[in-house]
This record gives C-alpha cells, structure tokens and sequence, in this order.
C-alpha cells in the first residue's frame, strides 16, 4: 500500500509539518525535512497498532490485508 505524505515548511518556525491527508490525526512534525518524514513513518505505525475494541457478543472482529 502507497500513502501520500505532505511535507511543508512553516516560514515563521522554520520547522517542518508532516500529514497523512488519507489518515485522519496522523501527522508528525520535526526541525529538518529529514526528521519530519521520519518522525511521519513512526506516526504512522503507531496510527495503525491495533487497540482493544470491546465488541458485541453478536460482533466479530475480522483483520484484513489491504
């Protein structure tokens, strides 16, 4: 799977914003283009661990590949 990542220079900061556009809330930022993408990467691992969803004993939760 291909994602999009946007990286952008704040011109007051001088720091570097990452975004996700696809992934809503997954977006990093660091002081260099370089640690921005890499501080993205990690984001977005962390954006796809799973957490504990409590389901309905009339509910399965199934995982899929994409």
């Amino acid at each position: 799977m291909k994602l999009r990542l946007i990286v952008e220079k704040d011109p007051e900061t001088g720091r570097y914003s990452s975004v996700f556009p696809e992934l809503p809330g997954c977006a990093s930022a660091g002081d260099t283009e370089e640690e921005a993408i890499a501080n993205a990467k990690e984001a977005l691992e962390l954006w796809f661990e799973p957490t504990e969803i409590p389901l309905a004993e009339s509910a399965k939760l199934i995982e899929v590949l994409a």
